[in-house]
């Protein structure tokens, strides 16, 4: 536990430096938003990495793939990585040149002078608020490792974690969203070859631990496993993976980090650093099926409640395949691993809600016109204001998490991106796009997959779909709002 603590303080005093580094090199709520365009491509591909692989890559799925086997793997691994390769390429080029001649700052503002509609921004402003449950399950994801490493209880972890992470945020912005990420990123990169060669040498010392998980359970090892409840047909695996990975991209700490660099080339060297690391990454996933020969199942249940905790497959496969003194060193690893997804979404929620939410509903409601500069001096205060807030809420929710917090987190997550996959796309593909086709497909991608997901089982009980999988709804919202927006897309520019 000493060690632990010292550990967790050098990491703390560290990140903290870094955060004020970031502080001197924001002046303005630009910088905060999305920094000066001065950023590597290198710097920006390990950093995009370390925020998209986040505590659900490093601590809270390889637990479905230690109950559902090889299908939760295909699903939440290689299909979500193709599907986000692909959507990265198709849209971060022609994304920065607009954004950059537009001056936009975020997701929303991108849309909105895009489209050159407030309102529509307005509405993706709000919109994006469901970034908040994957913020939760972050959170919830650090408290579990942080409960385990340091021995403190569920309110001192997220206390630790809101007050530290908010704190450096609220000084340093992007940069010191950046600059963290670059050390989280590293550390991970060490922490995930560690992990990795652990299981290749159990491998090697078990024997074929393909052979034992099929006499263990047939579905472990099937491409598709017809028992489990989110990966259970081709569907729900393979085709619902590759498009949920692509909308993915249209998270704001993901596809706004190509207005981070200023040029196509830069936009080319770090989406190529990114799909090398994120590969790396995302191999983590393998542990769920080493977990079945290390980890004793009465280890995965709740002592105080007696339930099954698939989200602490991870952080008991580490204590088992490793000395106390390296699984200690790998868990303060993985808590960076989910603060550098953290800073990131809290970057783009507070920007967003700031620079899209309130000086909209100022300019739309408000007495009085402000100057430009007025403007930004508004969104700088209220970004941190918002921080606050929202540090305050996820706090609340987290004092009873919701039972499977990759789900709870994937849930909104995917709402949020479901809205901005037709305008971003078409607005990138296309020239001429009418803003009611857009926005109507917006709309219908979103209810589709809200409804579905809460009402889908109650009213096609035959279907032949997972409803309970919230990828399998999130596609079919995909497939009714993205196939419309694009054919009619097509339609407008045939000529």
């Amino acid at each position: 536990m000493t060690l632990a603590w010292i550990l967790f303080s050098v990491y703390l005093i560290g990140t903290a430096y870094l955060g004020w580094l970031g502080h001197k090199k924001t002046d303005d709520f630009g910088s905060f938003a999305i920094g000066k365009g001065d950023l590597s491509p290198f710097v920006v591909g390990v950093t995009l990495a370390a925020s998209t692989a986040s505590a659900a890559t490093f601590i809270i799925n390889p637990g479905f793939v230690y109950v559902d086997g090889l299908a939760a793997f295909m699903h939440l691994g290689l299909s979500v990585y193709l599907g986000i390769m692909v959507m990265l390429v198709l849209l971060s080029f022609r994304f920065r040149r607009i954004g950059e001649k537009a001056k936009a700052l975020t997701i929303p503002d991108w849309i909105g002078k895009r489209y050159e509609s407030n309102n529509f921004s307005l509405y993706f402003s709000i919109i994006n608020l469901l970034s908040f449950a994957f913020i939760v399950l972050l959170v919830g994801g650090i408290s579990i490792v942080m409960q385990k490493l340091l021995g403190v209880n569920n309110v001192a972890a997220l206390a630790i974690t809101l007050v530290f992470v908010t704190g450096y945020v609220l000084i340093g912005g992007t940069y010191a969203h950046v600059f963290t990420n670059m050390l989280q990123g590293f550390l991970m990169i060490g922490v995930t070859v560690l992990i990795l060669y652990s299981g290749i040498d159990l491998m090697l010392s078990e024997g074929d631990l393909w052979s034992k998980l099929q006499v263990e359970d047939p579905n472990l090892v099937a491409w598709v496993n017809p028992d489990s409840r989110f990966y259970n047909d081709i569907f729900s695996i393979y085709i619902s993976g590759f498009l949920i990975g692509s909308t993915l991209v249209c998270q704001p700490h993901i596809l706004t980090k190509a207005l981070y660099v200023k040029s196509d080339k830069s936009v080319r060297n770090y989406i190529i650093v990114f799909g090398v690391v994120f590969l790396l990454f995302t191999l983590l996933l393998l542990t769920g099926f080493w977990a079945h020969f290390v980890v004793p199942q009465e280890q995965l249940v709740d002592p105080a409640t007696g339930v099954f905790r698939q989200d602490l497959v991870m952080t008991v496969y580490l204590q088992n395949a490793f000395p106390d003194w390296v699984f200690t060193i790998v868990s303060v690893v993985l808590l960076a691993a989910a603060m550098s997804t953290l800073d990131g979404l809290l970057v783009g929620i507070s920007t967003i809600t700031a620079n899209d939410l309130v000086l909209n509903v100022i300019d739309k409601f408000g007495k009085g016109h402000l100057s430009e500069k007025e403007k930004m001096k508004l969104a700088f205060r209220a970004s941190h204001i918002v921080l606050i807030v929202i540090a305050v809420l996820v706090f609340l929710v987290n004092l009873n998490p919701p039972e499977l917090l990759g789900i709870f987190g994937q849930t909104g997550v995917y709402g949020l991106v479901l809205a901005a996959v037709p305008p971003l796309l078409a607005g990138v593909l296309f020239k001429k796009v009418p803003i009611a086709l857009v926005w109507s497909t917006s709309v219908i991608a979103i209810s589709t997959h809200f409804l579905l997901y809460f009402f889908g089982a109650q009213w096609f009980p035959d279907a032949p779909f997972t409803f309970a999988n919230p990828g399998v709804t999130a596609t079919l919202g995909i497939i009714l709002g993205l196939l419309p927006a694009l054919i009619g897309g097509w339609w407008m520019n045939r000529n």
